[in-house]
């Protein structure tokens, strides 16, 4: 009997309170996340590979193989630096989805700055009336739009412009063998503030083999950041879209304008989210419940 109540205890299962619910359900929402992060990607496959080789080290100890774990013991720091490089894109794309979302840092962020980045219905016509009149001439473009993510480490490849939008001025900059044609036109606001930038490519395998460079930077610029790209085919003068990491081709002129007016105003309703942080700026300056005609 005594064997036996030594055998139950050992197998007995711990108690679980209350925090170690909680525990494991905020452990299973990040391991979802994580996941679903990763399931699109080319991580996906580097995460299989990886569940391959613990499954061979798991038989391996169950085995007693003795020389392949303690190779894999003195092999384990090489393979965490090597998991670091490997999702290292992925990381940085989810620490960045992290901050974007994050309404903490959005509260004590100055809303005043997003409003000056954020571009307005006259810029989005300016866009699309340029891309069209390009794509009817056949003349390649590529415009990023800035938006929460700063696209500085681009923006320094190019030639400052610093000018406002126009549509004029955009079918100028991309027009054939002139100095400023070639790379990436970035547009921060309502302002041009670079051009000739030069983008990533993107490193996805199943983009269309009939999609050139210009479209694999669209890509490429959109996986790493949440900037929106318009491009315009040299080949065959069709205008898309780049965003969120995805491609989509050939709209027309009403579906661009509408996929760039739900941005903006997504962008809008994200600055008078968190406006309250520009109401408390302005309390302590109030007289008698009005503001001085200076600070209106």
């Amino acid at each position: 009997m005594a064997q036996i109540t030594a055998l139950l205890e050992r197998f007995s299962l711990p108690r679980v309170g209350v925090t170690d619910v909680i525990e494991i359900a905020i452990m299973a929402f990040i391991l979802y996340h994580i996941l679903k992060l990763l399931k699109d990607t080319r991580a996906w496959f580097i995460l299989r590979g990886i569940a391959v080789i613990l499954i061979f080290f798991g038989i391996a100890y169950l085995l007693h193989f003795d020389t392949i774990i303690f190779i894999a013991q003195k092999c384990l720091s090489l393979i965490l630096m090597a998991l670091i490089v490997a999702f290292q894109p992925e990381m940085r794309r989810a620490l960045e989805k992290l901050g974007r979302k994050n309404a903490l840092l959005s509260f004590f962020s100055s809303s005043s700055s997003s409003v000056a980045a954020n571009f307005d219905e006259k810029t989005v016509n300016e866009i699309v009336t340029a891309s069209f009149k390009m794509g009817v001439a056949r003349t390649g473009a590529l415009i990023v739009i800035e938006r929460e993510v700063p696209l500085n480490e681009y923006v320094h490849t190019g030639i400052a412009v610093d000018a406002v939008v126009t549509s004029q001025l955009l079918i100028n900059i991309f027009e054939h063998n002139t100095p400023l044609h070639d790379g990436a036109v970035i547009i921060k606001g309502n302002r041009i503030e670079s051009a000739t930038c030069y983008l990533p490519l993107s490193q996805n395998l199943d983009i269309s083999k009939m999609l050139g460079t210009r479209h694999r930077a669209a890509l490429g610029v959109s996986e790493q950041t949440d900037s929106v790209t318009v491009v315009v085919s040299e080949e065959t003068g069709q205008v898309s879209l780049a965003v969120g990491g995805k491609l989509l081709l050939n709209l027309n002129k009403e579906q661009l304008t509408a996929r760039l007016e739900a941005i903006r105003l997504d962008a809008v309703k994200e600055t008078e989210k968190y406006g309250i942080y520009n109401l408390l700026k302005w309390l302590p300056m109030m007289k008698g419940g009005q503001l001085r005609d200076e600070e209106k």
